[in-house]
């Protein structure tokens, strides 16, 4: 056990469970962290680990809180009923903050005192970026709370084990009136070990909270239409990875616990106004009647992104048909939503349309899909879907049916970062500066081994 910090403005708090060398690495990491080691307390909360896990965090870490059962990535929720920090920070076993982050967090709620939660962004190994499926909805790999918001509102439900906790916590912050906010300048790096990865039993525990989690917040009938999208999504997915029989199991009991849930939750359900920061549906409204009133009638969407209901109840109110929805992960023979067939990409941006829509909501992914429909768009000028120079729009030719273009200059392709209408490949894009700060951190890396 390492000194006991007498007044730490930051705890650190992750859980982990049979994961020795991981953590080993993730201690190392975070001396570099950017705080004076007395500004901040580590808090492990060990998930009955058996291969040396919990002697290693009693090595480094300032309270080491042992369970005799495995509770998940929710046994945060033991660090933080200890914590003594004035703010929280959560951690997984396999990620840490990079250089000078942790002081701009700080620095963030200083700035904002109704600010309950700062996300960060969260690089990969790989070089790309994770995100979760809603705007301003952080991960638990790298997310920092003002300690008193996190304690008012009940912090983590430890009945979630994990996946989804994130959702009902930053919805659960946002009832309570305060802030939550994801930060481009505060990074993590998520190491992603294999162990860690998507398995049958992540499948089980996706499905099932995303319904306790939709049953509690979402008012009638938005969660009547999510759930049956859930439902959709997650079926299709167990399927492409062999996992129908964890998806039965979860859809039984996510069923079960969403109901009872459901009657709890009455008086607690957010307003759609509260909702509409992070579902964005005005947003998107607003830029697709814009379409409409520039003249467009038929459009693709590149993604089957998670909010797709969002974007697809947006078109139909603005009468804007949608051709075809084109995802290479979902695409299969017969498969639609909503009456529309789900194809793949390159076969979808082949279809008569007006326009393409990145009907993704996560910025990430968004960003992403919008490259690659740019990327695939830009040797098509035979067939009659052309991109500017710049990559920011896609529109359809039509002089070979004697039409005039919509709009002869652009029509554009929406990508949503906090639903903004453009993306500019020109530009320093987000995307690509933040693997710059990726390939800095490994570079560095590289020199501490040598």
């Amino acid at each position: 056990m390492t000194i006991q910090i007498a007044n730490p403005t930051l705890s650190i708090v992750l859980a982990t469970h049979n994961r020795r060398d991981v953590v080993r690495r993730t201690f190392e990491q975070l001396e570099t962290c950017g705080l004076d080691r007395s500004e901040y307390e580590v808090i492990v909360v060990d998930n009955a680990s058996t291969d040396g896990t919990a002697e290693v965090a009693e090595s480094w870490a300032d309270r080491v809180i042992r369970l005799d059962e495995n509770a998940g990535s929710c046994a945060k929720a033991d660090g933080v009923a200890v914590a003594r920090g004035v703010f929280v920070l959560f951690l997984d076993d396999d990620s840490y903050p990079l250089d000078g982050s942790l002081r701009q967090m700080l620095g963030h709620f200083a700035d904002e005192s109704t600010l309950g939660a700062a996300g960060f962004t969260v690089h990969l190994p790989s070089g790309a970026l994770e995100g979760a499926a809603l705007v301003d909805v952080f991960l638990g790999c790298g997310v920092g709370f003002r300690t008193a918001a996190l304690r008012q509102v009940g912090g983590l439900d430890r009945s979630f084990f994990m996946q989804a906790e994130e959702y009902d916590l930053a919805f659960a912050l946002t009832r309570a009136g305060w802030r939550v906010r994801m930060f481009d300048a505060l990074h993590v790096f998520h190491e992603k070990t294999r162990q860690s990865r998507i398995n049958e039993r992540t499948m089980y525990y996706d499905i099932r909270n995303n319904l306790r989690v939709i049953a509690r917040h979402l008012p009638a009938p938005l969660h009547r239409i999510y759930r049956a999208d859930l439902l959709s999504r997650y079926k299709w997915l167990a399927s492409i990875n062999g996992h129908e029989r964890a998806y039965a199991r979860g859809v039984r009991d996510g069923r079960m616990l969403a109901a009872s849930e459901r009657r709890d939750y009455r008086a607690r359900r957010l307003s759609l106004d509260e909702l509409d920061h992070f579902f964005g549906w005005r947003r998107i409204n607003s830029l697709t009647v814009d379409l409409a009133r520039r003249g467009v009638g038929r459009v693709v969407f590149a993604d089957l992104g998670k909010n797709i209901f969002a974007f697809y109840d947006a078109c139909r109110r603005a009468g804007i048909d949608v051709s075809a929805i084109g995802d290479d992960r979902f695409a299969a023979p017969q498969r639609v939503y909503r009456g529309v067939p789900i194809v793949p990409l390159a076969e979808a941006l082949e279809m008569p349309s007006d326009a393409v829509i990145v009907a993704n909501s996560a910025a990430v992914f968004a960003d992403l899909t919008a490259e690659r429909v740019a990327s695939l768009c830009q040797n098509r000028d035979s067939n009659g879907l052309r991109v500017t120079k710049s990559g920011q729009t896609a529109v359809r030719n039509f002089r070979r049916h004697r039409q005039r273009p919509i709009n002869a200059r652009r029509m554009p392709v929406i990508a949503t970062h906090r639903c903004r209408a453009l993306l500019d490949f020109e530009r320093p894009h987000r995307l690509k500066a933040n693997g710059s700060t990726c390939q800095r951190h490994r570079n560095h890396q590289r020199e501490k081994q040598r």
